[in-house]
């Protein structure tokens, strides 16, 4: 995926968009996991981001998350956004469990 098409979304107010890192095609050994045995991974990187909510007075909260962290998914929720042949999903911040830190 270009990066210029993913810069084509910009997320409105407190959403964020996120790439899910996909789950491992192969074991250590080289054996190929069939599509439907591979799990679902609740990792994945943040692609955008909007400018955050609005509090009562119209100023905005910025979201706790930038571009490029390494972030803790629901298992469930988003919003699926499909571009070309890549998936993305789309959350509040709010609904965004944990950053990961790369420690």
């Amino acid at each position: 995926m270009s990066a210029s098409k993913i810069k084509n979304i910009v997320p409105l107010l407190d959403r964020v968009l996120v790439q899910r890192i996909k789950a491992q095609e192969k074991t250590a050994s080289g054996i190929l996991i069939p599509e439907k045995a591979q799990e679902t991974l609740n990792e994945g990187y943040v692609v955008a981001v909007g400018k955050g909510a609005l509090d009562k007075d119209g100023k905005h909260i910025p979201t706790q998350v930038n571009v490029g962290d390494k972030v803790l998914l629901p298992p469930y929720g988003g919003s699926n956004v499909k571009l070309d042949s890549e998936e993305f999903l789309l959350f509040r911040d709010a609904e965004i469990l944990a950053k990961v830190s790369e420690n």
